[in-house]
């Protein structure tokens, strides 16, 4: 990255990841319990004060105020910076794997990325509260992702549309195998809902994705589970969250997935089948 275009491209979409992060808040703290994200205005937890603008900042306002809240002073979660800072940075590292992208100088599929990855950010949140992956999230998800495809097609002329449906199946297979081999124990049929749409978009990146993110989320979804239940922090028939295991796989997949599978087969001796 040496264009001075590309950095500003980068800053920028780190500080409207920011922004959005902020709405994620809002998002993550309603949706579950069936709230308007649109009114009333944010309150303190507490003291029930609306926030006032100042005092509403991404990331500055809780620095500024030493995570605390003007009027009462309790305590306010860190959680809020989290979910704003990570969703800034997430935000940035898409842009960055979009600039690298061959033949074009930034990938058509940005906007597609950036909805998905924000989605995806409140589901895991809203997981690891609720266990469970909000249909008012999961379904409207589907027509914006397709919508989305498209316009990148159109764009780039390129329509892998085989490859995009083969890797929705390959997610939903094994995810919703899962399900109905655990009886919904194993995960809830929000992530059978939710992980043939990141199988899609994988897909249509690549078959590299779409395998080594489904092969991450597994492994490291079932590696937790191990260890959670060796742990006794979790039961043999209680449900674990894993919308945040698909949300990672998705991120790998897209940022690493075609080389994770080139260097698995150059390592096996299998080079020549490498499909990206």
């Amino acid at each position: 990255m040496t264009d001075p275009l590309d950095g500003f491209l980068i800053v920028g979409l780190g500080v409207l990841g920011v922004i959005v992060g902020s709405f994620l808040n809002v998002v993550i703290a309603r949706v579950p319990a069936g709230a308007s994200i649109v009114r009333p205005r944010s309150s303190c937890p507490g003291c029930g004060t609306f926030i006032e603008s100042r005092d509403n900042i991404p990331l500055l306002s809780w620095l500024v105020l030493r995570g605390r809240c003007r009027t009462c002073h309790e305590p306010i979660s860190a959680r809020y910076p989290l979910v704003e800072g990570l969703t800034g940075i997430l935000w940035a590292i898409i842009g960055l794997w979009s600039l690298g992208q061959p033949g074009t100088w930034i990938s058509p599929l940005l906007p597609t990325l950036l909805v998905v990855v924000s989605a995806g950010i409140a589901l895991l949140f809203i997981d690891l509260d609720c266990t469970r992956l909000p249909d008012a999230i999961v379904l409207p998800l589907w027509p914006v992702t397709i919508a989305g495809l498209v316009l990148a097609g159109v764009v780039s002329g390129d329509w892998p549309l085989a490859r995009a449906l083969a890797g929705a199946a390959l997610w939903l297979v094994v995810i919703g195998g899962i399900w109905l081999a655990t009886g919904g124990r194993g995960m809830g049929l929000g992530d059978v809902k939710l992980a043939p749409l990141l199988g899609l978009v994988l897909g249509w990146i690549g078959w590299g994705p779409a395998s080594v993110g489904l092969a991450t989320a597994w492994l490291v979804g079932g590696a937790t589970a191990v260890i959670l239940l060796v742990a006794g922090r979790a039961g043999r028939r209680q449900a674990i969250p894993f919308g945040p295991f698909l949300l990672i796989g998705f991120l790998i997949g897209v940022l690493a997935g075609s080389a994770l599978l080139d260097a698995y087969l150059r390592g096996t001796g299998l080079a020549n089948l490498s499909v990206g």
